[in-house]
């Protein structure tokens, strides 16, 4: 069976990527993933992704919430030459790009109903900070979590402890996922 096409602002922002040589995008699979969770964010929800990239995890919330205009969706990225890439595309005014360091911009923003982690930061670095933005009955989603796969050492190391953390946290209801670059679905209890 083919693989279903690409929504046109993923394929957009996939073709962004592939002109930039800009290689860390969003896996169709997990973007896919992505979708549904963000189109079961609550009415006047608020959701954030650390790692914008060209837009192509960007474009996959927004497919999610296509129709609606009652949420916010932030998404952050470090590098200014990518981040320019990434608002090339035609986003929902309810789309915040912007320019920063990812864990910063997430302890100064509130909380979210959804985060999608998809950089260091608020990952590798700042996992304490990322999880504090929960709120109550939120999904963090983690991708690249299939250290075998990864070129080095660090890489792999990074990966095991963030999914060590992930898989022990006392405020977290979590589960790995063997799909796309290796998944993990956390929900922050409701406590």
């Amino acid at each position: 069976m083919p693989a279903p096409s690409l929504p046109e602002p993923v394929a957009l922002a996939t073709e962004r990527a592939t002109g930039a040589g800009f290689t860390m995008s969003c896996d169709p699979g997990t973007g896919r993933l992505l979708a549904v969770l963000a189109a079961a964010v609550p009415p006047g929800g608020r959701l954030l992704e650390l790692g914008t990239g060209t837009g192509v995890g960007t474009a996959w919330i927004t497919h999610g919430l296509r129709g609606r205009s009652d949420v916010e969706v932030r998404t952050v990225e470090i590098n200014p030459v990518t981040a320019g890439l990434a608002a090339a595309g035609q986003w929902p005014e309810w789309v915040q790009l912007i320019t920063g360091d990812a864990v910063d911009t997430t302890r100064r923003s509130g909380t979210f109903d959804l985060i999608f982690a998809d950089a260091q930061g608020g990952k590798w670095d700042g996992l304490d900070v990322t999880i504090a933005a929960l709120r109550p009955g939120a999904h963090l989603l983690v991708d690249d979590m299939t250290p075998d796969e990864f070129i080095d050492d660090e890489r792999a190391r990074k990966t095991i402890e963030v999914r060590g953390r992930l898989l022990g946290h006392p405020d977290l209801t979590s589960v790995e996922i063997a799909w796309s670059t290796g998944l993990i679905l956390s929900t922050r209890r409701r406590i």
